[in-house]
């Protein structure tokens, strides 16, 4: 679908509250949208079946009005549209790039070891071209309780993003055949948000840097549907002080316990609007301050110099100094 103007998307998934690294994307996501008068529109990503839950979604937008952030148009909801992604799984049907896959992951993991795939302890097994079926007849869609994985052949994938520049990416060893159908009858998430984002017209997506290399699979994807992709602003991870990275689980880091402790939405956007250097310190900041003194420029500026790899950390002290009962 072609846009009427730039358009991006808000997209949590309600499988747990937004910790402040949820909250610093979405909030940057949110400034360079309105700054540049893009279109902002809200996607609740709730296809995982086992893990989201309607309580945490009321939570979410409890936590994103509670900010200020605002966006264009009613809630969208994955799961208000299945037939959009048999729709899609149809058109690469058509072309013959997806396949029935029975195995397990346990049973994927075991076919590489056998054909001597290498792979790293922690490092995600994929499916080869050797695991692909000899039988033709399974390179169909049967909506049902087997995995659908996509063809995937090699060849470097470019992702140029804006704020970190150009990667290339091997899809064919990074991600193999990935599942796009699963076995409970649903979309993958990267069948689903590319999907989406044809359908709702997303021009741009701005989102943490460990998803950078989603990009390129997204890419082939929207590719293989005959759609354009979005244009990629990718941005620093937020951690923990340690290094760790932020985890729903970490109650003492989400918007819910900063609201329930009594802060101000404005002590949280200091803090977030510090480690993105919009300012030197962490004194309260309101969402007015906080567009007014975001720039799209200076936002590339710091994403390309910490680069891919590197990260944003918060204090040691951040946390306490920030649920200090005011």
């Amino acid at each position: 679908m072609a846009p009427d103007l730039q358009t991006t998307r808000l997209a949590p998934s309600p499988t747990g509250d937004l910790h402040l690294g949820n909250a610093r994307s979405l909030l940057l996501c949110w400034a360079l949208g309105r700054s540049l008068g893009w279109k902002v529109i809200l996607r609740i990503e709730d296809l995982d079946g086992t893990r989201c839950d309607p309580h945490w979604e009321t939570l979410i937008l409890e936590g994103l009005n509670w900010l200020g952030i605002d966006w264009d148009g009613p809630v969208l909801r994955q799961s208000d549209e299945p037939q959009r992604y048999e729709q899609a799984m149809q058109r690469l049907d058509a072309k013959n790039l997806v396949f029935t896959c029975p195995r397990s992951r346990r049973e994927v993991r075991a076919a590489a070891e056998a054909a001597g795939a290498p792979h790293e302890s922690g490092r995600k097994t994929i499916s080869t071209p050797a695991m692909r079926p000899d039988d033709q007849s399974r390179f169909t869609f049967t909506p049902g309780d087997c995995n659908h994985r996509l063809v995937m052949e090699p060849g470097e994938e470019k992702v140029q993003d804006e704020c970190v520049g150009r990667h290339s990416f091997e899809l064919s060893t990074q991600f193999g055949d990935p599942i796009v159908w699963t076995r409970e009858n649903t979309p993958s998430y990267q069948l689903a948000v590319v999907a989406d984002d044809l359908q709702q017209g997303i021009t741009d997506v701005v989102r943490a840097a460990d998803l950078l290399p989603s990009a390129g699979l997204q890419q082939r994807i929207a590719e293989r549907m005959q759609g354009s992709h979005p244009r990629w602003w990718h941005v620093p991870l937020l951690l923990d002080h340690d290094g760790r990275r932020l985890a729903k689980r970490d109650g003492d880091h989400t918007l819910s316990a900063c609201r329930l402790r009594g802060v101000s939405p404005e002590r949280v956007i200091g803090l977030l609007a510090r480690t993105c250097e919009i300012q030197e310190d962490a004194d309260p900041m309101s969402l007015e301050r906080f567009l007014s003194a975001f720039d799209a420029d200076q936002l590339c500026e710091w994403a390309g110099r910490i680069g891919v790899d590197g990260e944003t950390r918060l204090r040691a002290d951040d946390i306490t100094k920030l649920m200090e009962i005011p």
